[in-house]
């Protein structure tokens, strides 16, 4: 049994710097950069590319909408032409870097409201996903499990990797709760890491209605910023190797 660990990263911008990712690289197994529309610009791409390569964990692109201003985390109303070529754009600004550096992108994880506007909408899911395959179709496809973003990437040829979040509490469609909802968030410690147990080991969880639906978890999504995330991580990797579940980047 084996599992991946998936963190955003890169999202700094400027002058302004968010979260300790060169803390949190060595804990993990892929790396979702941001590519310049909701965070990061080109500096920071470069440096995260090289950090993230030189601590041999799989690179990512972490594509979002447009929207610096919002963290890329509200909806915006785009034709799917335009979704497709705002995926493109974005994985064409993160391979330059990758090309310097003598990598490749092994993974893409759309952020934010795009990522969420994919997971309901199967039209903006197939964008997305066509958009990364005509891209290049040897790439893995980070997905919210059980959603449009995983059954259409695997329409259009995809390999997927099903995404669960450590701290995030569940509809029961299978949909994350809105952040803007008070109780979107687990923020004991223990509850989160016995959701991620439940997920990996029992393809299980349970919503926020108390039921339990059932769930595929090949990448775990755990964050970098804040006060306590990498003693947290720590505590998550510590427990499912205990559980003898085998911590392994994508594809590898």
């Amino acid at each position: 049994m084996k599992v991946d660990l998936n963190c955003d990263l890169g999202e700094a911008f400027g002058n302004y710097s968010f979260g300790g990712d060169e803390k949190i690289i060595p804990l993990i197994t892929s790396a979702n950069i941001a590519c310049g529309f909701h965070a990061g610009d080109q500096s920071v791409m470069n440096n995260t590319v090289q950090l993230v390569n030189e601590n041999n964990v799989g690179i990512g692109a972490h594509p979002g909408l447009p929207d610096l201003q919002g963290f890329g985390r509200r909806n915006m109303d785009f034709s799917t032409t335009e979704i497709y070529d705002i995926v493109i754009y974005q994985l064409g600004a993160l391979n330059g870097f990758c090309q310097i550096h003598n990598v490749k992108i092994n993974h893409v994880k759309p952020h934010g409201a795009l990522y969420q506007m994919g997971a309901r909408d199967k039209d903006i899911a197939h964008a997305i996903a066509q958009a990364v395959y005509d891209f290049d179709p040897e790439i893995i496809y980070i997905g919210l499990s059980n959603t449009f973003l995983i059954s259409e990437a695997k329409r259009v040829g995809l390999t997927t990797a099903s995404e669960v979040f450590a701290d995030r509490r569940y509809e029961d469609d299978g949909q994350l709760v809105s952040r803007k909802e008070s109780d979107a968030l687990i923020t004991d410690t223990n509850e989160a890491i016995d959701q991620v147990v439940n997920m990996v080991k029992f393809q299980k969880v349970i919503t926020k209605h108390n039921n339990t639906i059932e769930i595929q978890a090949d990448t775990i999504c755990v964050h970098g910023d804040g006060e306590h995330a990498l003693n947290f991580v720590c505590k998550i990797k510590e427990r499912l190797m205990k559980e003898g579940v085998s911590i392994t980047r994508l594809g590898g």
